[in-house]
């Protein structure tokens, strides 16, 4: 079965709004600090923090993408955005899905990347266990 998570922006995040593109940029911006870090450990650090690369299915592309392992530790992880109706407001969301087959090393980055994204868009994150993290500053 399959489990998701979520990264909803609310009141006091970075940004209102996201879109496929902002998400790729920010995996891309963690492979690349990530290799930087590597480079000050001369370890292919790179490597080890992102075993994936950034797939899309031909005419899908403005509806979701996938992270594609390349070790035999992680298989999938699929990306999707979307927008819902809360408080009044349009909220906009990004879904994090892992599919069936999906190994525990997936569910572990799944978390990290949530986790880096949120805190970056200073978001409301709901983990594939239905636990609730906050990284917005609330009142």
């Amino acid at each position: 079965m399959s489990q998701s998570a979520y990264i909803k922006l609310v009141d006091g995040s970075v940004t209102e709004s996201v879109t496929l593109e902002d998400v790729k940029a920010l995996l891309l911006r963690y492979q690349e600090q990530t290799g930087k870090t590597g480079e000050q450990l001369d370890w292919d650090y790179r490597q080890a923090a992102f075993p994936y690369t950034i797939e899309t299915k031909p005419g899908e592309e403005h509806l979701w993408f996938y992270l594609k392992g390349t070790d035999p530790k992680y298989n999938y992880i699929v990306f999707g955005v979307g927008e819902e109706e809360r408080d009044g407001k349009k909220r906009s969301y990004v879904q994090v899905v892992l599919p069936e087959g999906c190994t525990h090393g997936d569910k572990s980055k799944g978390n990290e990347f949530c986790k880096y994204i949120a805190r970056l868009w200073k978001a409301e994150l709901q983990l594939f266990n239905g636990r609730t993290m906050f990284f917005n500053p609330r009142k």
